[in-house]
């Protein structure tokens, strides 16, 4: 019995996976550079953890004093591996399947933010399509992770946040296992027009998401997967100055953290935030007033909730 419990252990571990490299403008860039990597391949498992931001906690990461200048308009390619010395062919387990995504924060110094709290906007998704998972495409590809850089941005520095969720362990409570990694860029030709609704990590995802909380083996090709976090930004969906920010249309999100509602609030400058949707925290710019009956629920420092 010891023995199939250290197998069964040795198994799980080299399913593990880490963002190692990033691909810009043609260039891969070496193991690490620009990344802050871990010594250790874990997940992070807690979804109200400061480490789901840029990992950390249980496994350590190791600080670079590099930045990777990146074109807007572009599409940069997160390269996955199963530890920092592994090659192309040991990705992660096939048995990890879920949802890849992608974040941007603007940052003023992108080697010392540490990327927790507010300032996040969701720039890739990939879920569940005709029974493929958007991490069987990274795994079938070489560890390739294709993100759309928005051209709209405003220049500056960033921090990128490549993400993959494991969903095999995800019908119980804290089954699902979230690899991250955040890498330090430059982003340079942008138009400064997209305005993003920005929301805070910790605090995109709840524990019992149904994009978090599943059981994906009573699935079938044609079930519907809910991506979780925020809807996804695009140029065409930048609000405009005078506008609250709403929820764009798209086929592949259904989104559990809720925008800002164009509902007015008392004290709220004429808007408020449906149930589950951030109305503060460190760092939050959006409106602070709960739709009625809801009140804004402190959760942490950087995340204040409308329940």
């Amino acid at each position: 019995m010891k023995g199939l419990t250290l197998l069964a252990a040795a198994s799980a571990a080299s399913a593990h996976t880490i963002f190692v490299q990033l691909d810009a403008g043609g260039k891969v860039y070496p193991v690490s550079h620009a990344i802050r990597t871990p010594s250790y391949d874990g997940p992070i498992t807690n979804v109200a953890s400061n480490d789901v931001a840029c990992n950390g906690g249980p496994n350590p990461t190791m600080p670079s004093n590099e930045i990777i200048t990146v074109t807007a308009g572009t599409t940069v390619k997160a390269i996955w591996r199963h530890t920092l010395t592994s090659g192309p062919g040991d990705v992660m387990d096939a048995s990890h399947k879920g949802p890849t995504l992608a974040y941007l924060k603007k940052v003023t110094n992108a080697l010392t933010d540490t990327g927790i709290g507010g300032g996040w906007f969701k720039i890739q998704e990939d879920g569940y399509n005709n029974g493929q998972w958007g991490t069987s495409k990274v795994i079938s590809n070489a560890g390739q992770h294709y993100i759309d850089i928005p051209s709209c941005l405003e220049n500056g520095q960033y921090l990128l946040r490549a993400e993959m969720i494991a969903l095999h362990g995800g019908g119980s409570s804290g089954g699902a296992q979230i690899y991250m990694e955040c890498a330090q860029i430059n982003v340079v030709g942008g138009s400064g027009t997209g305005k993003p609704q920005t929301y805070s990590i910790p605090g995109v995802y709840k524990a019992n998401d149904p994009g978090i909380l599943i059981n994906i083996y009573s699935m079938t090709p044609s079930s519907k997967y809910t991506i979780p976090g925020p809807p996804i930004f695009t140029c065409g969906s930048s609000p405009s100055p005078s506008q609250p920010a709403s929820q764009p249309t798209t086929t592949l999100v259904t989104s559990t953290a809720a925008p800002t509602s164009t509902q007015p609030g008392p004290g709220s400058g004429g808007c408020s935030v449906a149930q589950w949707g951030q109305c503060g925290g460190a760092d939050f710019g959006g409106c602070t007033s709960c739709a009625s009956p809801y009140s804004c629920k402190i959760i942490n420092a950087y995340y204040h909730q409308c329940t």
